[in-house]
Parts: structure tokens; sequence; C-alpha cells
């Protein structure tokens, strides 16, 4: 016989309601402190949107970060930031920095010829250091990539409503959509709090967190349409801690299977992808949490009109949609 791993029993009968305000009430909480933490402690944007030029620095000697600085307090730069990458993939003789260089007044990025200034200074007092990379972004196009990723979420909600919409019931894109946010913002905090550097990577993350929580809210939601046409007098909130008790096999697969590879990347993966791979582990299990605690929730709060669907159609005035109905 064949060995199955099974995460939790086949049959399983737990009240996902019995904390109801205690976790909806926590997920207020969070949304509202990582909104302050924004507003107040901002993003640590990378280069990408705060414009400038970052260089990354490899060097087989152990120098500190204070020689490195006291080399470049010399070229009068402005405003430098300099800081050492730990990786517990790096050799012992590589020694990794990252500097970054804000624009020069009345240029838009680092001229080459700072950059070859910040080299020869750096080898002077590092004759084995190296620079695997340079990049350079000017303040406008910085601007215009924080309107863009602003416009890139913004799009992917407003698609994934109305899909879910026009798929169930606009009770089912609210509670959705509400979770997405929830998702999106709380994962916004962590990088406020802890100042992780923001950039590109982690738009794309974000994203891909959005598809991911939504299609495990979707897989309950589905299972729940089919319920409620199954058991027509059981009350809703029994019926979506059934819904979610069928469900949760599937849900903890997913989310451990997941939450693996995505550890084997934050460990051997690097520095470079770390704040992506980061930003995804921790969005496949806030984008759970929320799929069990916050989407239900805002549908239960709600309410769903049972009624058949004729009866609908006769009181809304035939307005009713047909796209339930399309298996997609």
């Amino acid at each position: 016989m064949a060995f199955r791993l099974k995460l939790v029993p086949t049959h399983t009968n737990i009240d996902f309601f019995r904390w109801q305000w205690a976790t909806f009430g926590a997920s207020v909480v969070a949304v509202v402190i990582s909104l302050l933490s924004v507003a107040i402690l901002g993003l640590n944007f990378g280069v990408d949107f705060k414009g400038g030029t970052t260089i990354r620095t490899e060097s087989t000697q152990k120098i500190e970060v204070a020689i490195y600085r006291e080399a470049l307090d010399q070229l009068n730069l402005g405003e430098v930031s300099l800081t050492e990458v730990f990786d517990p993939s790096f050799g012992p003789d590589q020694h990794v920095k990252l500097l970054r260089v804000a624009p020069q007044e009345g240029y838009e990025a680092v001229t080459p010829e700072v950059i070859e200034e910040i080299e020869a200074a750096l080898l002077a007092v590092d004759p084995a250091v190296t620079f695997p990379s340079v990049e350079s972004v000017g303040p406008k196009v910085s601007q215009e990539l924080i309107w863009k990723a602003l416009m890139a979420v913004a799009v992917a909600s407003a698609g994934i409503w109305t899909y879910v919409w026009l798929r169930f019931e606009w009770q089912f894109a609210v509670g959705t959509v509400a979770a997405l946010l929830h998702d999106v913002i709380v994962t916004l905090g962590v990088f406020s709090i802890f100042q992780l550097k923001f950039d590109l990577t982690i738009v794309a993350a974000l994203l891909t967190i959005l598809g991911y929580s939504v299609n495990d809210t979707v897989v309950i939601f589905d299972r729940l349409r089919e319920n409620l046409a199954k058991y027509k007098e059981m009350p809703l909130r029994e019926m979506m801690n059934l819904t979610t008790n069928e469900t949760l096999s599937r849900t903890i697969m997913t989310m451990t299977t997941t939450a693996l590879a995505l550890l084997a990347l934050i460990i051997f993966g690097g520095d470079v992808i770390r704040g992506f791979v980061f930003a995804m582990f921790f969005g496949v299990f806030i984008g759970c949490y929320s799929t069990l605690y916050v989407a239900k929730n805002i549908v239960l709060m709600l309410g769903l009109d049972r009624s058949d669907k004729s009866e609908r159609k006769k009181r809304n005035g035939g307005g009713d949609h047909e796209f339930a109905n399309i298996d997609a």
C-alpha cells in the first residue's frame, strides 16, 4: 500500500468562527498599525524608487565598513548609505557591501566620473575589492516607477474583484478584495516596521501574493456555493465552517509545500533575491490567514441571499447575471 502523507485528518470539525471577533479585530489592528507605520516611518525604498546609484562591492579581505566610509567622506558625495551584506551562502573569504549614493545636485544620476572616483577611493583602502554591479536610476524614472507600481496593485485588485463578482456574488467579491488589501497592507507594514529594502522585486512579490491568496479564497468560495445548493436549510455560519473544514487539507498542503520551497530559497538563494522571497514567504502565511479569518468573516457579516435564483430575478427585475453558471 502506498504511503500517503496527511497534514490534517480526513474529517475535521474546527469552529473557525469561535474567535470570530478576536481574529477579525486582530486583523483590523494589524492593518491600522501597518498604515501608521508606513505613514510615520515610511518605506526603505531601494534605488528603483528613490533614485541614485547602487554599487555592490566584493572583497576577499574583511575590511570594516567604517574604513570604507572614511575613504568616501573625502569625496563629499552628499547622502551616502553603506551597509554590509551577510549571507549563509557566502564563503569565508567573500565579503559583500552595498553602497547607495544619491544623485548629485544638478544631475539626475551619479555621473560616470563620480563612480570612477568612488571605485578609486575604495581600491586605495582595499586593493582586493571588486565591483560586480552598478545600478543607476534617475529621480524622474523612480517617481514613474512608484506610480506604476501603485497602478499595478490597484488594477490587479480591481480585476480580481470583477472576476469574483461575476463568478459568485458581490458579497464574495467584497470579502475577497478586503482580504487581498489586508495581505498587501500588512506586508507593507512589516517592511516598514523592520525597514527592509523595498524595490520593484517586492512589488512583483505583492502581485504574486494577490494571485496566491485569491486562488485559495476562490477554492473555498466555490465549495461554499456548492454547499449552498446542497444544504438549503443549514445556517450560513455552520455551512461556512463545514466548507472550510472540507477544503482545509488542500489549504494546508498548498501552504506547506509553497512555504518549504520558499524557505529553501531564503536559506540558499542568496541576498539578491532574499527580499522578494521573504515577502512571498510572509505572504503565503498571511494569505492563508486572511482566507480563513477575513474573507469569510466579511461574507458572514454581509449575509447572503439564499433564495432561489428565479425569485431573485423577479425581485431584481431580471437583473441577475448568468456568469455564476460558467465553469472557470
